[in-house]
């Protein structure tokens, strides 16, 4: 008899599978973060899979922080009418104009923080009682202390310190009105697996993360790249340069990569051989040592 043995590609795909069909069966009304980036997507093809044929049973929302990169909103766009799913979009910028948020000033402003009022606003106003994200453990210390189920109280914080256990693949749903959880089913994948996991299942992702020219200036060890609302220092100057990125957030604060890495095996090579850390590039991650888990008790991603 012929043995019966996953790749690990293929486990971590059914575990997250397993998770979002626990997500349907425990949440009345769940929503999928879209953020354009690698994890989202893979996210949303993973969600596809587990309720095939049928189309995603919830919709992609997607916070637009008004400073992302068009390549990013134009593949949302495509994707979106391509997989026929529903997508809601909350917007940063009607946030500042409402008088919810007030946006940072100075040369090192980003509006990354501030998709956290328009997020939890969205999250209340739609009902929504799990927010699927495609965080990974192996991102960002803050992250790796998530659970798969992510508890959130009645104003959207986050207790590191206080986490329900999850034995084997018990995961505890269970709420009181007004909270909600965040549910992360690419936990346990790390940056290399999703990169051969796209390379395997030939998923579609922005040309952001292959190489490109691209208008960009140094700050503070950090390759940025330029854009009409971006505030120059007297020293830093815009140089065209052949890059690429890891990781896709908004514009102010994602640092590019000098590449020239082409395709995904160039890619996977490329991620393989590096010592810089996925996020080593997000200057929104270093403002501070807990910059990160600060951002995610109150409610960030």
């Amino acid at each position: 008899m012929d043995s019966y043995k996953l790749t690990h590609l293929r486990e971590l795909e059914a575990e997250s599978i397993y998770v979002l069909r626990e997500v349907a069966a425990q949440f009345e009304n769940p929503v999928l973060l879209f953020s354009g980036g690698k994890d989202s997507i893979v996210v949303t093809h993973l969600a596809r899979k587990a309720f095939w044929p049928a189309k995603i049973p919830f919709p992609l929302m997607h916070i637009d922080t008004g400073h992302n990169f068009t390549e990013t909103i134009e593949f949302r766009d495509e994707m979106v009418e391509r997989i026929g799913a529903r997508l809601l979009v909350a917007s940063v910028q009607e946030s500042i104009d409402k008088g919810r948020v007030v946006e940072e000033k100075g040369v090192n402003a980003s509006r990354n923080a501030l998709q956290i009022t328009p997020l939890l606003d969205a999250i209340e106003e739609h009902k929504f009682d799990c927010a699927i994200g495609g965080a990974r453990r192996d991102e960002e210390k803050a992250r790796a202390k998530e659970r798969f189920f992510s508890h959130r109280d009645e104003f959207g914080q986050w207790d590191p310190k206080n986490q329900r256990p999850e034995l084997w693949n018990i995961f505890n749903g269970k709420k009181n009105m007004g909270e909600h959880f965040r549910v992360f089913p690419i936990s346990n994948w790390t940056e290399m697996d999703v990169w051969q996991y796209i390379l395997l299942e030939e998923i579609p992702i922005p040309s952001l993360y292959f190489t490109h020219m691209r208008k960009c200036f140094e700050r503070d060890g950090n390759l940025l790249a330029y854009a009409d609302f971006m505030q120059l220092k007297d020293n830093e100057e815009v140089k065209e340069m052949q890059v690429r990125f890891r990781t896709i957030g908004d514009l102010t604060c994602t640092g590019a990569t000098l590449s020239s890495a082409s395709t995904l095996e160039d890619i996977i090579d490329e991620v393989a051989s590096t010592r810089v850390t996925e996020r080593g590039g997000r200057s929104d991650d270093r403002r501070s040592e807990a910059a990160m888990e600060d951002r995610k008790k109150q409610g960030y991603f």
